[in-house]
């Protein structure tokens, strides 16, 4: 059971070949067993992500939403339980929306599929972490 971080979700959408084969395999087996998801704070993040023009999508972040909830990725909610644990994680990460991502994964018992160095180096006990590059 995997947690899909923001760019993985988009590399794994638009196909890039950043993308590791492995991590793609991962993700395929994931949602044919309805063990794929992700964190509805990657959706705020991919919003902003566009608006600041720092990543392009040729159609809107509500359409791409629904295209990965179509093809069988879930989507978990925040909780105030989540938001809890995100405040309270060690100060090694600033990035609101990955703590979140990183709280999210640890509630659920998922492992995070990142390309994030910072997240994968992260030493945080009942946090599994999965380089998304291999």
């Amino acid at each position: 059971m995997i947690l899909i971080d923001t760019h993985v979700l988009v590399r794994y959408a638009t196909d890039d070949h950043d993308l590791g084969k492995r991590a793609r395999v991962e993700i395929d087996r994931s949602r044919s067993k309805d063990q794929a998801f992700v964190s509805a704070i990657t959706y705020w993040e991919l919003a902003m992500l566009v608006a600041h023009r720092r990543i392009e999508l040729e159609i809107t972040v509500a359409a791409f939403r629904d295209q990965v909830l179509d093809i069988g990725i879930s989507e978990l909610p925040i909780d105030g339980d989540i938001a809890i644990s995100a405040a309270e994680l060690p100060d090694q990460h600033k990035d609101p929306a990955d703590r979140l991502l990183v709280a999210t994964a640890m509630a659920n018992g998922l492992t995070l599929l990142t390309a994030d160095k910072v997240l994968l180096g992260w030493k945080l006990r009942g946090l599994r972490a999965r380089d998304a590059t291999d």
